[in-house]
């Protein structure tokens, strides 16, 4: 296993939109292993492949506070969707920041395993927001496009800023 380099907003990568998941071999359960290992070392509940610049269709995530529920999702779809809820969310790829907003309180999900295995399930609150933030990024998009554009260029400036500190 090996921990993955998160990119941070405001990385062009980060727009990628991520193509389906067409191979279920050892190369894709070796990256969802490292995932998983960057993800709970981070921390965080969620990470989509965008954020290691693999642009594939593939999420991990677990919302348990014994961190003893992952889950991997790969080529997943939203295939119902209820209810409203406003959550606090932060990112990986925004790190310290957290902005109110607003999703789908309960969610039914249609996913494959790292096997290739497909199954629905359905989710609410903390992992079905989690479910949805992920698969924003599976499209090119982040919980900072949901903000006002004021907000969204304040948090770029102070990450770039931040960024260019490390650099140099």
């Amino acid at each position: 296993m090996a921990l993955l380099n998160i990119l941070h907003f405001p990385d062009p990568r980060l727009r990628t939109v991520a193509k389906p998941v067409t191979e279920f071999d050892a190369e894709l359960r070796k990256l969802v292993s490292d995932m998983f290992e960057t993800m709970y070392e981070a921390p965080g509940i969620g990470l989509a492949a965008t954020q290691v610049d693999r642009h594939i269709r593939l999420l991990v995530l677990d919302v348990s506070e014994g961190r003893n529920r992952p889950r991997c999702l790969i080529n997943p779809e939203i295939i119902e969707a209820d209810g409203d809820e406003e959550m606090d969310e932060g990112c990986l790829s925004v790190p310290g920041y957290y902005e109110k907003v607003r999703r789908a309180e309960h969610i039914r999900v249609r996913a494959q395993d790292e096997n290739g295995q497909t199954s629905e399930f359905e989710a609410e609150g903390l992992e079905a927001v989690c479910i949805q933030h992920e698969m924003d990024h599976l499209e090119g998009k982040l919980f900072v496009d949901y903000l006002s554009n004021l907000k969204r260029n304040r948090i770029r400036s102070k990450l770039v800023k931040l960024q260019k500190q490390k650099a140099g």
